[in-house]
């Protein structure tokens, strides 16, 4: 299988583009006083015209339609972005939030004149609590880091209502990154638990650091390996033991609808990505939407207002006696709750199973396609995802994981995750989703034994990859630290 032959997209800049004489816009004619701007300003006016581009529409049409062509998301291609869930969006989603009766609407409305929406809401609010398996939720937060902020706050609002606010919150070395940075806002010392062999947390090292001084624990079931803990029960029995709480952060729920519960392992509070499991096109800073479900003990503490139903069927916002107060503006995001409560409904509680059954088939299906060419460092049934270590190639032809990334991109697939969890060497974090088709895993695992040849043949066409793309490696350090986002025009450009 040999890499498209597709020309990079290449272009000049639109302010590189069109003559003095092309314009699109014809300015009206004058209907003010004509007022001196020197008088108003007061010297503050420009000597000299902007530098803009002189273009046609028919330019700019063109223009701004190149530079869609040149985005990547997952109507255009196969995104196998591990531990972010990155599937196929119903457009029947989209459809259903920009109906007027919800677009319209504006969030300082009386409640009597947006019960539809709030019926919504309360609707939805039920869904989650039964889904994960906790009475009582919040939809406000704005995303998944959000909602893990909002349920360690309520937690710890909890302690310090008890009188025992404790120090301390165990976070297992499989977490999200956003886990211990959570604990850290919150005013926590930060305490790692290793993993086992297994790849589950390790219980025997967890139970030599619980003590009345932890807080919490704060992990993901399934784990960032895609795993499932064999020991949930066990874990959370020991947290509560010492009085913690258990924190579920709920980034891998697609893998577990309708199959098994947070509330029933034990956990005391989830944040779900609506964002991710239910159906919200995601990715570059948003939109996002993380609701909290958390048990009877915490519900005081939720951020208000949530939404109740009175017995006669009218709905409210309410806010929790003890509330932590707001998180976010408003209700939270309600376009996206929109989206999410169109596709629970649509898919349905069975469906829900459903798409839990194909996440993990196709998983699973993928990890037996590529096990003999990147090692599995935990040889287990994963659930939604999996992680392949790359240090075998990396020592045997110099390639790394970052350059099969690049490689990626010459055949049209975006890259997975790579090199999380920090405790895989080489990582690629594949999750292929529950939306793809056979054919789709099937081209993209003959993709990656493809590269695996290229590399143990010529690294060094690895270590120039990518050659189609906009533009070619870069700095990826630097332009974090130095982002070059302006355009300077030349010295002497017309304008």
């Amino acid at each position: 299988m040999s890499a498209p032959t597709r020309e990079p997209l290449t272009g000049t800049l639109i302010f590189e583009r069109g003559a003095p004489e092309s314009r699109c816009v014809e300015s009206p004619a004058l209907d003010v006083p004509d007022v001196s701007l020197s008088d108003v300003l007061s010297g503050r006016q420009r000597t000299e015209p902007p530098v803009l581009p002189h273009v046609t529409e028919v330019e700019i049409a063109r223009h701004y339609e190149r530079l869609a062509s040149a985005n990547f998301g997952v109507d255009s291609g196969f995104y196998p972005l591990g531990s972010c869930t990155m599937k196929y969006n119903p457009k029947i989603d989209e459809w259903a939030c920009r109906l007027p009766g919800f677009a319209g609407l504006h969030p300082y409305q009386p409640p009597a004149t947006v019960q539809g929406a709030l019926e919504l809401m309360w609707e939805l609010q039920e869904a989650l609590a039964e889904i994960a398996g906790l009475p009582a939720v919040t939809l406000q937060p704005a995303a998944g880091a959000h909602g893990e902020l909002t349920g360690l706050l309520a937690i710890r609002a909890y302690h310090t209502a008890n009188g025992d606010p404790r120090a301390r919150v165990l976070v297992p070395d499989s977490a999200h990154g956003t886990n211990p940075a959570t604990v850290a806002m919150c005013g926590y010392e930060v305490v790692q638990v290793p993993s086992d062999e297994r790849g589950g947390v390790d219980v025997a090292a967890l139970n030599t650091l619980l003590d009345t001084d932890v807080a919490a624990i704060m992990l993901t079931n399934p784990n960032t390996l895609g795993l499932f803990d064999e020991n949930i029960l066990e874990i959370t029995a020991a947290v509560h033991a010492v009085g913690a709480l258990a924190y579920c952060d709920g980034a891998n729920l697609n893998a577990i609808l309708g199959k098994s519960r947070p509330g029933d392992m034990g956990f005391d509070a989830l944040h779900i990505n609506l964002h991710k499991t239910f159906a919200t096109p995601h990715g570059g800073g948003g939109p996002g939407s993380g609701p909290v479900a958390v048990s009877d003990a915490l519900a005081p503490y939720l951020p208000g207002p949530v939404v109740a139903r009175a017995a006669d069927g009218v709905f409210s916002l309410v806010t929790p006696e003890r509330s932590i107060g707001r998180v976010r503006s408003f209700v939270g995001n309600f376009g996206v709750l929109v989206r999410a409560y169109a596709y629970i409904r649509a898919v349905g509680g069975s469906g829900l199973t459903e798409v839990a059954e194909q996440a993990v088939l196709s998983a699973n299906y993928l990890k037996e396609l590529l096990r003999d060419v990147w090692p599995l460092p935990y040889d287990r049934v994963c659930k939604h995802e999996f992680v392949l270590s790359g240090g075998r190639m990396r020592k045997q032809t110099g390639v790394r994981t970052l350059d099969v990334a690049k490689r990626l991109l010459d055949y049209g697939i975006h890259p997975p995750t790579i090199y999380f969890p920090l405790i895989v060497e080489e990582a690629l974090m594949i999750e292929p989703t529950e939306t793809e088709s056979k054919e789709t895993l099937d081209r993209f695992a003959g993709v990656l034994r493809t590269i695996a040849a290229e590399a143990a043949e010529d690294a060094g066409l690895l270590q120039g990859a990518p050659y189609s793309t906009p533009v070619r490696r870069l700095d990826e350090a630097a332009a974090v630290k130095r982002p070059d986002l302006a355009w300077v025009p030349p010295e002497g450009a017309p304008g």
